[in-house]
C-alpha cells in the first residue's frame, strides 16, 4: 500500500495516537495541455480529516526533494485553500524522536515506543 517505509511508519505513529488518516485520497491537477489533458498532478501522502491538512513525507534523496517541493508550491498556487505540509527527512526524524519512537527493526522500519521524549 505505501510507497516507502517512512509512510508506513508515519501511519503507525498516527494510529498510535488515534489520529484518523487517509492515504493518498486525492490527486490535485496542477497543469493541463492545450487539449485539456492532465500534464502534471500531485497526490500528497496523507490527509488528516480532523485537521483538514495534507502531509507529504519526503525522506528520499535530495534530488527528488526539489521536484516535490516544486509540486507543493504549484499546488499552493492552484489551490490556495488547501493546507499541505512537507516533512523532510530531518523533520520526520525529529517527529519520531519527539514522540519517543525509533526505527528499531533496521530494514523493516517498525516503530517501537522508547519512552524518551514522549508527550
Amino acid at each position: 500500500m505505501f510507497a516507502h517505509r517512512s509512510e508506513r511508519q508515519f501511519a503507525e505513529l498516527l494510529d498510535f495516537y488515534g489520529v484518523e488518516w487517509r492515504y493518498e485520497p486525492r490527486t490535485f491537477v496542477l497543469a493541463r495541455n492545450a487539449s485539456g489533458e492532465v500534464t502534471e498532478a500531485f497526490s500528497p501522502d496523507f490527509y488528516l480529516p480532523r485537521f483538514d491538512r495534507y502531509v507529504e513525507i519526503t525522506t528520499v534523496h535530495q534530488k527528488h526533494i526539489t521536484g516535490k517541493n516544486a509540486k507543493v508550491r504549484r499546488l499552493r498556487e492552484c489551490y490556495p485553500d488547501v493546507d499541505v505540509v512537507v516533512l523532510s527527512r530531518r523533520d520526520y526524524r525529529r517527529l519520531l524522536g519527539k514522540y519517543g519512537f525509533e526505527d528499531a527493526s533496521g530494514g523493516q522500519g517498525d516503530l517501537t515506543r522508547t519512552g524518551a521524549g514522549a508527550g
